[in-house]
């Protein structure tokens, strides 16, 4: 087991992707952060807290369960959560927020959710780890905490406070 960020570079990479979504998305009022449940919440969470102390205007925040749009529901392994959009995406520029970009098949999945609540006039991806030669899409992250090279039998494990503390493992 390898760390790859500890907690002071979470606490960072956070603050550079909140800043990064500001500068990108000055109108507030047409932007919105939706974060996917289950683990993305806690970076979008974290991300929409960072924000707000940066700005008095934040965009609106949601989350997103794609349980039932995954291409491996019928394997029994997800538990639904509760999606939170209490506000239209439509026209809206969404940025997406998930921890790990890993496949691309939950931001897939996320994509076809999101469809559900309107159509947005732009996605943006925002995700704290990418994974970046393991994909079996073509969805690429439009803000990055960390960029890691690893192999399929690898893992990537966030573990945030709620869990313990925050830190980013990679696991053989």
């Amino acid at each position: 087991m390898k760390t790859i960020l500890n907690h002071q570079q979470i606490t960072l990479a956070i603050r550079r992707l909140a800043n990064q979504v500001l500068e990108n998305h000055v109108d507030s009022k047409s932007s919105v952060l939706i974060g996917i449940q289950p683990r993305g919440v806690y970076l979008s969470d974290r991300l929409y807290e960072a924000i707000c102390k940066e700005t008095t205007t934040p965009p609106d925040y949601g989350k997103l369960d794609i349980t039932f749009y995954r291409d491996d529901l019928r394997k029994g392994i997800h538990v639904p959560n509760h999606t939170d959009i209490p506000f239209s995406i439509e026209g809206k520029k969404v940025v997406l927020v998930d921890d790990v970009l890993y496949t691309g098949r939950t931001i897939r999945a996320a994509l076809d959710a999101l469809m559900d609540f309107g159509r947005p006039e732009k996605v943006e991806l925002l995700v704290l780890v990418d994974r970046r030669y393991s994909r079996q899409l073509p969805i690429q992250p439009d803000y990055t905490g960390k960029t890691i090279d690893s192999i399929v039998s690898q893992r990537v494990k966030v573990v945030w406070n709620e869990d313990g503390k925050d830190e980013v493992v990679l696991m053989d």
